[in-house]
């Protein structure tokens, strides 16, 4: 499941997730982070609230899931 709707850094991360990053394009390319559910986007070290993010690919974190609860 991907999503068109992109997140700014200190919004709360909605689903856990691979998400694509876009920072300003003078300072790194677009790439891929693992973001987990109810965290804040973070700011980029570099180009501060630039960076955007836009759910790749949807994920369960392993501690949710069934097969895997303690």
């Amino acid at each position: 499941m991907a999503s068109t709707r992109e997140y700014k850094p200190g919004e709360q991360v909605p689903c856990s997730g691979i998400y694509r990053v876009t920072h300003d394009t003078r300072h790194t390319q677009p790439h891929e982070v693992t973001c987990v559910k109810g965290e804040p986007f973070p700011p980029c070290n570099h180009c501060g609230v630039r960076p955007r993010f836009l759910l790749a690919r949807a994920a369960s974190h392993i501690g949710n899931h069934n097969h895997f609860k303690r």
